[in-house]
């Protein structure tokens, strides 16, 4: 007879501080630097816009548009990001699949 299944508890959070030491421990040169500003640049603006969300919702001056330019200009920075990463990681695949 199998075991019980145990539970493996909730996952760990990711945030943007446990990236930006993954990316120093790699130690990759001008990539890794660029890289991690790039993680830092739109870790400041989710963190811009969900403080304008805030700033509207608890009325202490935030007006609507401004709030949601904030969120889309977000939400647009993080898929710019998602997509160069894909295109990185596709890239770093078809050179690893080259034979020497």
């Amino acid at each position: 007879m199998l075991p019980p299944i145990s539970s493996i508890g909730s996952l760990p959070s990711i945030d943007h501080l446990s990236l930006n030491s993954t990316v120093k421990a790699a130690d990759g040169g001008e990539f890794a630097k660029l890289f991690q500003s790039t993680i830092q640049q739109v870790a400041h603006t989710q963190a811009s816009a969900d403080t304008a969300v805030k700033n509207f919702l608890n009325g202490d001056g935030g007006e609507l548009h401004s709030t949601v330019l904030a969120t889309q200009k977000a939400d647009l920075e993080f898929d710019m990001f998602l997509q160069v990463r894909n295109k990185v990681v596709s890239a770093y695949q078809e050179v690893m699949k080259i034979q020497l």
